[in-house]
């Protein structure tokens, strides 16, 4: 099964990290802001997740969501969620408190990749 969203380990640990101390936890990138390249973690409810939104995948048991609009940019590519030092959380994202920032960046899926995700649906 080719995976659309991943997660490095340093975010996997900071992911355990905030689901300890914050418990159930979710993701959503949007094209609001930082260009896209800012995932947001939350808790539950704190963001309406609806129609306009795609789950990818779950992250450290979490689940990830990408609004519609941004996922037709990057629905070629793997989102790969890394962890930065330092300020650029997004403002409401529970990272920022703890001085750090989720990043994504991504690599282009390959051909066979492509017609696995075509299959998978």
């Amino acid at each position: 099964m080719v995976e659309k969203v991943i997660a490095t380990e340093a975010a996997l640990e900071l992911v355990a990290f905030l689901a300890q101390k914050h418990g159930a936890l979710m993701f959503h990138q949007s094209g609001g802001c930082c260009d896209g390249s800012a995932a947001n973690c939350y808790l539950p409810g704190e963001i309406t997740v609806g129609a306009g939104d795609v789950y990818l995948g779950d992250i450290g048991g979490c689940p990830f969501y990408i609004g519609k609009a941004q996922y037709e940019h990057w629905k070629h590519t793997q989102l790969i969620i890394d962890v930065l030092d330092g300020p650029g959380g997004g403002a409401f994202s529970l990272e920022g408190p703890e001085g750090k920032a989720f990043h994504t960046r991504s690599r282009v899926f390959s051909a066979a990749e492509l017609q696995a995700l075509a299959r998978q649906g």
